[in-house]
């Protein structure tokens, strides 16, 4: 099983980044997956979730509206296009299989998530 994250890097406030997460090993449409993300010096914060099956999906107060959630069952790819990115985003964003015990204002912990990728970097400073 693999999660393997790329897209990210260094945005001036008001920019957009797509993240993506190539999948291997398991079908991500069999599984609801979600992105997470981890801020300098802080703890895991869930993003946004798209089920398997219909695909409902779910986002952070903070990001709705300017995120969006995409998957690719063709290619198995999990995407996530930021617009309008703030400072307040800059974090490491992880691809991950989602947890009904990470949501919004929930503690999150890494030992919640069965897969999860390594991560990519997010940069959003003028």
């Amino acid at each position: 099983v693999q999660l393997i994250e790329s897209g990210g890097g260094l945005v001036q406030p008001g920019g957009s980044l797509r993240l993506s997460c190539s999948v291997s090993g398991f079908r991500a449409s069999s599984y609801d997956m979600a992105w997470i993300r981890q801020p300098p010096g802080k703890g895991l914060e869930w993003v946004s979730t798209i089920d398997s099956g219909r695909g409902s999906i779910y986002y952070h107060d903070v990001v709705k509206g300017r995120f969006t959630i995409s998957r690719d069952d063709a290619k198995n790819t999990l995407s996530l296009q930021m617009n309008n990115l703030k400072a307040e985003d800059t974090a490491v964003y992880y691809c991950v299989t989602d947890s009904s015990d990470c949501y919004q204002g929930s503690r999150c912990s890494w030992d919640m998530f069965m897969y999860r990728g390594k991560g990519t970097q997010v940069t959003v400073s003028s």
